[in-house]
C-alpha cells in the first residue's frame, strides 16, 4: 500500500480506511494492555496517534525500540478516536522500525527548548513544532512568490552567484578565489595579482541579482530573481545573515508609481496565500510566539498602504512626541526606530516612503527633477521596519554616467550596464525583498537565524 501524508489523513481520513504512514515517533505511552505513540512526518503540526495492541508480532521487542525520535512505518485501520483533541487514530496491524533512537542521548525531549539551544543541534531542530511550522510557512511563501509572478507573465531568471560587480558599492563582499592561500601571487606593489586567479580578475559572491535582472528585463520586459545572496557584513544581530535569499523583480516600461503598486499587491498576495495554506501553523505562531501575528497579516491584506515622501517623513518624525536614539535630519537615512514609528505608531499600517536624498542611495536610482532626490521607495511594515526597497532605475545614459562618477565607481567595470542605456533604453523599475525578513515578519520569530534551515552568520558555518 502506498504511504499517505499524515496531514491528508488528519484532514480527510474516515473510519475503516486502511492507511500506511511513515514518520518519526514524537511520544510513546505504555498502558497495561496496549500502548499509544504519536507519529509525525513533517506534513503538519499535528501528529497522528497510533494504538499498538499486544497482538502485534514481536510486541514487547517493538515497544523497546520505539522511543522518541525513532523512525517507523505503520499500517493499520483508521478508527474514531476516544481521546480529546483528535478525530481519528490508527489501530496498527503492522509496525516496522527503520531506525532506533537512544532515549538517553536524544536531545529533543517533550519539553520546551530554547531557540538558542536548538541552534546548537541544527541537524535535528526542524523536528520541533516551532521550526517545523516555520519551514512549512517558508515553503508556502516561496510557492506564493512564484505563483504571483508567473500569473503576471514574469520570467523567472537565474542570475549568477559569482559576479565581478558590487551592485550596492558597499564593499561587504565575499571574495571567490582558487588561489593557493599559502602562496598568494603579488604584484610589485604587494597587491594581490588577481590576473592569476581562476577568472583572471577579482570575483565575489553576489550581493544582488538586480543588475543582471535589468539585462534580462531589456529583452523580456518583466522578470524576477529568487535566489541566495551574500553579505560579508560582520553583524551578529537578530536581523542579519551572511547568506540569505532575495526576491527581485525588474519591470521594463515602468515608473516608480508602478513599482510601488506592484510591491503592495505582492505583499498582500503572499500573506493571503500563507494564511489560506498554513492556517494551523499561523495559529500556532499567534498562540505561542507572538499574539499579534494574525492581526499583522490582516493589517497587511486589508489596508491600502500609506504613501509619503521622504521629506514628509522627516517632517512627521521631527514633530513626533518622543525622543529617538538617532537624530532626525533631512539627508540622513531613516533608522529602524524611525521606520517603525511611522508604520507602527503614526499610521498603524504599512507605509511606502519615496523620493530619498540622492546622497544616501545607490548610483542606479533615477535622479528626480529637483536634482536632490532619487525615485527610490521603501515599504515599511509595523514591527520590522523596512521590508522592501526599490526604485525606478536611471535610464538616461548621460545622467547615469555622471552618477557613476559622483559615487567614484568605475565606468569601465560597468560598460555592459551603460550599453543597456545606449541600445534601446526604456524607463524601468524594480525592488528587492529579503525573504528571511519576510518569513520572520510573518511568523513573529524573534531571530532571523530561526527562519532559515542552515543559518550562516559570523563564526557559524557548521555544516
Amino acid at each position: 500500500m502506498a504511504t499517505q501524508r499524515i496531514a491528508d489523513i488528519l484532514k480527510n481520513g474516515q473510519p475503516d480506511e486502511s492507511v500506511t504512514i511513515q514518520g518519526w515517533v514524537r511520544t510513546k505511552r505504555e498502558l497495561k494492555n496496549f500502548a499509544f505513540m504519536e507519529v509525525n512526518d513533517g506534513s503538519s503540526m499535528a501528529s497522528l496517534q497510533v494504538v499498538l495492541n499486544p497482538q502485534l508480532p514481536n510486541y514487547n521487542d517493538l515497544l523497546k525500540k520505539i522511543n522518541t525520535g525513532a523512525s517507523v512505518e505503520v499500517t493499520g485501520v483508521l478508527v474514531a478516536s476516544q481521546g480529546k483533541g483528535q478525530r481519528i487514530e490508527v489501530q496498527a496491524n503492522h509496525l516496522k522500525v527503520y531506525g532506533e533512537s537512544d532515549p538517553e542521548t536524544y536531545p529533543l525531549q517533550k519539553k520546551r527548548h530554547s531557540f538558542e539551544f536548538l541552534r546548537t543541534i541544527g541537524h535535528l531542530r526542524s523536528r520541533t513544532n516551532t521550526l517545523g511550522a516555520v519551514f512549512r510557512v517558508r515553503n508556502a511563501a516561496s510557492n506564493a512568490i512564484h505563483q504571483f509572478f508567473q500569473k503576471k507573465g514574469f520570467l523567472w531568471i537565474h542570475t549568477p552567484l559569482i559576479t565581478a560587480s558590487d551592485c550596492e558599492g558597499a564593499g561587504e563582499l565575499f571574495t571567490v578565489t582558487s588561489l593557493d592561500l599559502k602562496q598568494i601571487p603579488r604584484l610589485d606593489s604587494e597587491e594581490i595579482d588577481f590576473e592569476q586567479d581562476f577568472f583572471g580578475r577579482q570575483a565575489y559572491l553576489t550581493v544582488s541579482g538586480q543588475l543582471e535582472a535589468e539585462v534580462m528585463a531589456m529583452s523580456f520586459k518583466n522578470v524576477y530573481t529568487f535566489g541566495p545572496t551574500f553579505r560579508a557584513e560582520n553583524s551578529n544581530t537578530s536581523r542579519h545573515l551572511a547568506e540569505f535569499w532575495m526576491v527581485e523583480p525588474e519591470i521594463a516600461f515602468c515608473d516608480l508609481q508602478g513599482d510601488m503598486d506592484l510591491a503592495e499587491e505582492f505583499l498582500k498576495y503572499i500573506f493571503q496565500y500563507v494564511l489560506e495554506n498554513c492556517a494551523e501553523d499561523m495559529e500556532f505562531f499567534n498562540q505561542r510566539i507572538d499574539n499579534t501575528v494574525l492581526a499583522t497579516a490582516d493589517n497587511i491584506i486589508n489596508n491600502d498602504f500609506e504613501r509619503i515622501t521622504y521629506t514628509e517623513a522627516i517632517a512627521l518624525l521631527e514633530k513626533a512626541d518622543r525622543k529617538f536614539e538617532f537624530p532626525v535630519e533631512w539627508g540622513a537615512d531613516l533608522q529602524s526606530e524611525h521606520e517603525r514609528y511611522l508604520a507602527e505608531e503614526l499610521f498603524k499600517k504599512p507605509v511606502i516612503v519615496r523620493d530619498y536624498p540622492k546622497g544616501i542611495k545607490a548610483f542606479y536610482m533615477r535622479l528626480n527633477d529637483d536634482d536632490k532626490t532619487v525615485a527610490a521607495m521603501d515599504v515599511l511594515a509595523p514591527k520590522i521596519g523596512e521590508i522592501i526597497g526599490g526604485s525606478q532605475r536611471e535610464e538616461r545614459l548621460d545622467i547615469l554616467e555622471k552618477r557613476i562618477q559622483e559615487t567614484e565607481m568605475s565606468p569601465e567595470d560597468l560598460w555592459w550596464y551603460l550599453d543597456l542605456r545606449r541600445y534601446g533604453t526604456v524607463p524601468h523599475a524594480g525592488f528587492g525583498l529579503g525573504f528571511e525578513r519576510l518569513v520572520q515578519f510573518m511568523t513573529g520569530m524573534g531571530n532571523i537565524r530561526d527562519v532559515i534551515p542552515f543559518p550562516r552568520t559570523p563564526l557559524s558555518a557548521e555544516f
